[in-house]
């Protein structure tokens, strides 16, 4: 009988071709690509993009592709207070609805990692779960790249998106029988990466669609945090509203992570930008200058202080120092400092990326130019607008305009990754990809 030539599994188009492929042929070829790339030779047919930046990132890191995935788990303490500790817990029953028949009729396991890439929780085929055991994909195991090289849940912890890694796409030797989908969630209050749901099984149990459906049930997930916060929300606004009645002046009521439930004496805004460690007092926030701040059950009662705030505002435009901190493949922030105090604010990666380039062309940029930036498009300039309000509204006294920029007063300093190519890691905006390229300045 007449065989079909070897079809290339790895091409960017190419990887849902694997199931047309008998397993073994698809294995082999997988392990040659592989092993010529990590030998610093050029295979005959490129891995794909994703899975090649991935090794490099591991490589680098000293990861050794031989090593066993072992890790030391989580003592049952904390592992406990992990899986208290974070909202994921709150909808493990609809995320068993959504992939537990499936991963049991398929002969898979689902897991459910933090943002470290922790195993909290896992549940599937009791037969997948003991040879699970056996490479350590267990609860309280650590599965980022960090510590097991390229595979589902650190290589979507990396890249904060979907990730499907099948067999020898696997860094770790001992993984390549193994075949994973993974999907980050993240908190719709904040954009916190919560964690990872991933599925995984033999490589034998490969299928296209189960990526998709891994992320379908991520979303699912986020959908139901928005509506349980949407709800908490209108809980505070019924507490909120009869105290700001009473209260004189500008004042709003927000929750923990602030959203506004009510306001009085101003305009709304969507959100208030609070500091990590927001707590009861005397507060100067960037936004509304000095505060008092009172507790409320599941928030927080802001009322701004005149006076104070008109001395704060009168010391906005002497903003100092400006620190964009992008050494982490995870997490961005910016830290501005100024007479009137000093602020730290978590960046989303999209405001990650558009605070990078600013940083590195002072001369400001147009609407037109940060689209070509971020998207390669110089027409997608309303996007960018949207975007940069929402910046300018946590940011206003750091950023301007026409074009933006940072303002000139301010120093602007920027803490790199160790190495360039580890650069806002989860970006394909063609500013950030070239800076990779270009290494350190």
């Amino acid at each position: 009988m007449k065989t079909e030539p070897l079809v290339d599994p790895l091409v960017p188009l190419g990887l849902s071709r694997l199931n047309a492929l008998h397993s073994a042929d698809s294995a082999r070829l997988l392990a040659r690509v592989r092993d010529t790339a990590l030998a610093g030779g050029a295979p005959r047919v490129a891995p794909r993009p994703v899975i090649d930046a991935s090794w490099q990132r591991v490589m680098r890191i000293g990861i050794d592709p031989d090593h066993s995935t072992s890790s030391d788990l989580l003592p049952a303490g904390e592992l406990e207070h992990r899986r208290r500790a974070t909202a994921l817990g709150e909808l493990l029953p609809s995320l068993s609805q959504g992939l537990i028949s499936v991963v049991q009729a398929s002969q898979q396991i689902m897991v459910v990692t933090d943002e470290e890439g922790r195993v909290l929780w896992r549940d599937g085929d009791r037969g997948v779960m003991r040879k699970a055991d056996g490479i350590c994909l267990e609860a309280g195991a650590a599965w980022s790249e960090d510590t097991t090289g390229t595979n589902g849940i650190g290589t979507a912890l990396e890249l904060r998106r979907p990730v499907q890694v099948h067999s020898a796409e696997h860094f770790v030797r001992t993984l390549h029988n193994w075949t994973c989908a993974a999907a980050p969630v993240h908190d719709p209050r904040d954009g916190r990466l919560l964690g990872v749901i991933d599925v995984s099984g033999a490589d034998s149990t490969f299928h296209p669609a189960t990526l998709a459906l891994v992320e379908s049930v991520a979303r699912l997930a986020e959908a139901e945090l928005r509506d349980r916060h949407l709800r908490s929300v209108e809980r505070l606004r019924s507490v909120a509203a009869p105290v700001l009645c009473r209260v004189g002046g500008r004042a709003l009521a927000v929750d923990a992570h602030g959203w506004l439930a009510a306001v009085t004496g101003m305009p709304p805004v969507d959100r208030l930008a609070l500091p990590k460690s927001f707590r009861a007092g005397r507060r100067w926030l960037p936004s509304l200058g000095m505060c008092a701040v009172e507790p409320l059950p599941g928030g927080w009662l802001v009322r701004v202080e005149e006076a104070a705030s008109a001395s704060a505002s009168a010391l906005d435009g002497a903003v100092s120092r400006v620190v964009l901190d992008v050494s982490s493949r995870r997490r961005s922030s910016v830290t501005v400092s100024g007479p009137a105090g000093r602020w730290t604010h978590e960046l989303s990666p999209r405001h990650a990326e558009l605070l990078y380039v600013l940083s590195v062309r002072r001369e400001g940029r147009s609407a037109a130019e940060l689209a070509a930036d971020l998207f390669g498009d110089r027409t997608r300039t309303v996007t960018v607008r949207a975007e940069m309000s929402r910046l300018r509204r946590h940011l206003a006294q750091v950023l301007a305009h026409r074009p933006y920029r940072f303002v000139d007063e301010a120093e602007v300093e920027v803490i790199p990754p160790p190495h360039s190519a580890d650069l806002l890691p989860h970006s394909t905006a063609p500013a950030i990809t070239a800076a990779r390229r270009a290494g350190p300045k």
